[in-house]
């Protein structure tokens, strides 16, 4: 029997390289996938023309602009358009090219600051959006419609799932832009290098992982100011501080779950998809179950990165949303659940990145 031909849209992200990985464990498909250098997601006319060379049979749609809430604050525009263009020049060209699979990855951003908790996927559309994330919320909202919309007009199968917050290998490191987990663990392991006098670990970490900003080289006992080099003066570190006041409750979900998931669900008879969904509310909830306070979080962090200095929060920084935890009883009932707990997803995910920075 021929192998079917998947698209992994988004393949060198943390989500799309975990459903790579989960996929090629399978061993019977053929992946397609493309750089951006290689095919700009953005480009209508390219997109169209990349399907109609290829013809894949089914699509992950796995490519976004992502980023943490400094980076949306900083980026609306860039969050929205984007956005807007990779989902809609992605799902026309695959119903274009006659591809009757598609799913579609959204973000747990998509549900109203003020629902109840869990949130249901009914929660959709009941009130308003954080506005540090709005136009990423909106853009990620729109891709849920165009799915729904081609199903509805066309008979297609374009399905979504909407993850919790995600990390592990492949995750962003960049400090202005990344995510709370990825920010943690860069934050935590650099002042453990530098309680250590380590310089060089610190000179490799920003080598790998990228510039480390003027305030936490101060933090961490550097001058702020100055280039780091393999001479640079180390002070005495500071607490390590981190934004917000700690009390909101966050879901963490491993990626390489998430990508089980996407692949679980992609796979599910349509008979038994629909039976969980609706035509107009077709997405699923993809979370691990159960939330902590981004300062539980921050101590789960430390421990598994070894840091035992202080931790402080900076209640002038924003906070977002005040708890993010998804109802995920819709894929409970379909058979699924998250096997990887934050301490052992941790772990994983540390001993990755200290992978890429050796």
């Amino acid at each position: 029997m021929q192998s079917s031909k998947i698209y992994v849209a988004g393949h060198r992200g943390m989500v799309g390289a975990a459903i790579v990985r989960q996929l090629q464990g399978r061993g019977d498909c053929s992946i397609l996938t493309r750089t951006h250098g290689e095919l700009d997601l953005t480009n209508q006319a390219a997109v169209n023309a990349f399907f109609a060379a290829e013809k894949p049979d089914q699509v992950y749609l796995a490519a976004a602009r992502v980023g943490g809430i400094h980076a949306n604050n900083t980026y609306p525009a860039q969050f929205i358009y984007e956005n807007l263009m990779i989902e809609a020049n992605i799902i026309h060209a695959a119903h274009s090219h006659g591809v009757q699979k598609l799913l579609f990855l959204g973000s747990s951003c998509i549900y109203p600051k003020s629902v109840p908790q869990p949130m249901a996927e009914d929660a959709l559309l009941t009130g308003t959006l954080e506005a540090t994330n709005e136009p990423y919320a909106i853009a990620k909202i729109a891709g849920i419609k165009l799915c729904e919309s081609y199903n509805r007009q066309y008979g297609r199968d374009y399905r979504s799932v909407m993850p919790t917050n995600l990390y592990g290998p492949g995750d962003n490191y960049h400090l202005a832009n990344s995510h709370v987990l990825p920010a943690m663990i860069r934050k935590f392991h650099l002042a453990k290098l530098a309680s250590q006098g380590d310089i060089a670990g610190i000179v490799a970490d920003e080598h790998c992982h990228g510039e480390i900003p003027s305030d936490i080289k101060t933090m961490i006992g550097l001058d702020g100011a100055a280039p780091i080099t393999l001479g640079s003066p180390l002070a005495r570190p500071k607490a390590l501080t981190l934004w917000g006041t700690g009390t909101p409750y966050r879901e963490f979900l491993y990626v390489d779950d998430m990508a089980a998931a996407s692949v679980f669900v992609q796979e599910l008879a349509p008979a038994t998809y629909a039976a969980v969904t609706r035509p107009m509310l077709s997405h699923i909830n993809v979370g691990y179950g159960s939330d902590l306070t981004i300062r539980q979080a921050a101590r789960t962090v430390a421990d598994v990165v070894g840091y035992t200095g202080a931790i402080e929060f900076d209640s002038s920084k924003p906070d977002g949303t005040p708890k993010k935890l998804m109802d995920s009883r819709r894929l409970e009932k379909l058979g699924w659940k998250a096997a990887i707990d934050l301490e052992q997803g941790l772990k994983k995910a540390y001993a990755a990145y200290l992978l890429g920075a050796t």
